[in-house]
């Protein structure tokens, strides 16, 4: 582990992505990649598809990793993801119950078993959020490595335990960040929206090589009935949020509107690409803080890497 540890860089910063020639490149691999994991798991790439529900599933597994690397094995009780959804200004604790609920519901988290404490009833989550964790950190990596041709992925998986050392520092960095929580212009009108963030990204995914300044820039989208079936939306609240995109001049049609090819202004693409680079930021800040731990220390073994969404090292240097 400390071979691996001596090689890690410092991390980039927020303008230092945002001003990179080749972040529009990288971040549409990085779309492409998020769609392939919505594709994989429509329900629970949903749990990510939403500024509030994100930002909750962040805070819980951050709570779940410490309890891991602090020995306990107790699990996490609904009142401290409340208490930290709360503090976060995230969302109400009404809604984080609500989450919590659900993710009990369709298996993304259970009750632990044979827990002391009966009345709490403590929570894990299950294999399969935290395959979804571990990947979503790994094609992220692998966007940082695109950039600079690191080895960030590298020694993150070949690092045994390092999801659990990893995660709450990404987590307390995208908590406390004004610009994460309270997004501006057509962020703000897609991440509250119910896979507001998968839209974006199949936006990103689908547009082919253009120039950075490029004005307008065709999507593979064509189709606002399709849209929203594939994403289980209501295409009339679906269509009233891209009007409302549509009124900041961020999109549009080349042809009737709904029924045509939508295109993304060099606006939109400019601000989704420095949202991107700002969680691509804290999540490299947190990876040079975790990696410059003192070489010896135990980190709790985690699961490896789904095989629907991961990410190969030659992916990571960009070959």
């Amino acid at each position: 582990m400390s071979k691996s540890r001596e090689s890690v860089h410092m991390a980039l910063t927020a303008d230092e992505i945002a001003g990179h020639p080749g972040l529009h490149a990288a971040i549409r691999q990085q779309s492409r990649l998020m769609q392939q994991t919505y594709d994989g798991n429509p329900r629970l790439s949903s749990v990510f598809g939403s500024q509030h529900r994100w930002l909750m599933a962040q805070a819980t597994l951050a709570l779940h990793f410490r309890g891991c690397s602090s020995g306990k094995r107790g699990g996490i009780n609904s009142a401290q993801v409340l208490d930290a959804v709360s503090r976060h200004g995230v969302a109400s604790r009404n809604t984080a119950d609500a989450f919590l609920k659900e993710m009990l519901k369709y298996g993304f988290a259970r009750y632990v078993a044979g827990a002391a404490d009966k009345r709490t009833r403590p929570l894990e989550p299950t294999e399969t959020s935290l395959e979804a964790i571990h990947g979503w950190i790994g094609i992220h990596l692998a966007t940082l490595d695109r950039l600079d041709h690191g080895r960030r992925l590298e020694t993150y998986l070949g690092t045994p335990g390092a999801l659990a050392a990893l995660h709450p520092g990404i987590a307390d960095g995208l908590l406390s960040s004004a610009s994460v929580r309270k997004p501006e212009r057509t962020f703000s009108l897609f991440t509250w929206l119910h896979n507001g963030g998968v839209i974006m990204d199949w936006l990103i995914a689908g547009i082919e090589e253009t120039g950075a300044d490029a004005e307008r820039v065709p999507t593979a989208i064509a189709s606002i009935a399709v849209m929203a079936q594939r994403l289980n939306l209501s295409r009339t609240h679906l269509s009233r949020k891209l009007k409302d995109a549509e009124a900041l001049g961020s999109i549009g049609w080349q042809g009737k509107r709904g029924e045509s090819v939508m295109w993304v202004s060099s606006g939109f693409r400019r601000e989704y690409a420095m949202a991107q680079a700002v969680k691509l930021a804290i999540i490299d800040s947190a990876f040079a803080a975790c990696f410059r731990q003192e070489a010896g220390e135990a980190m709790p073994a985690m699961p490896t890497m789904p095989t629907s969404i991961s990410v190969s090292r030659s992916e990571a240097r960009g070959l």
